[in-house]
């Protein structure tokens, strides 16, 4: 299918992207997700706790556990592009790390770089602040690994 074009100069590919993107999109906006006191009350175990993203969690975990096991008996995608081998498991400090600093951002501002996207449509001040911060974050977090690499092996 490589080379075919639809709707003027886009690949399928890039179709399938735009449509999923749009539904990932209406599904941060449909369940809350980009409401930063919904995702602060779902992380508020202790205090006013709100379990609806629960709801969303499961609505995305539980499909892909069955997409999943179809792709793993794949070579390629519907589309016809490689499926890549699924990478072996392997906790390490850097993991730990991102993991920690992502949750503790999560927390603090209630948002991820999903809802951050929505937020920078309609977030007003706060939500572009947010989202050009953690682009600034993303841009610069390849140096300070690299950095933190390499005095950690010498």
């Amino acid at each position: 299918m490589a080379g075919r074009k639809f709707f003027g100069h886009a690949e399928p590919r890039e179709i399938v992207a735009f449509l999923t993107g749009g539904i990932f999109g209406s599904g941060l906006l449909v369940s809350g997700m980009i409401d930063t006191k919904k995702v602060q009350g779902w992380l508020d175990f202790f205090g006013a706790w709100d379990p609806t993203l629960a709801f969303v969690l499961g609505g995305a975990v539980l499909p892909m556990l069955f997409v999943w096991r179809i792709a793993e008996k794949r070579k390629v995608s519907v589309l016809g592009t490689p499926i890549p081998p699924r990478p072996a498991p392997k906790m390490d400090p850097a993991l730990i790390a991102g993991s920690l600093m992502f949750g503790a951002g999560w927390g603090l501002a209630g948002l991820c770089p999903g809802p951050a996207l929505a937020s920078f449509a309609i977030g007003g001040w706060g939500g572009a602040l947010f989202f050009l911060s953690m682009v600034s974050g993303m841009i610069v977090a390849p140096t300070v690994a690299g950095w933190l690499s390499s005095r950690t092996t010498s």
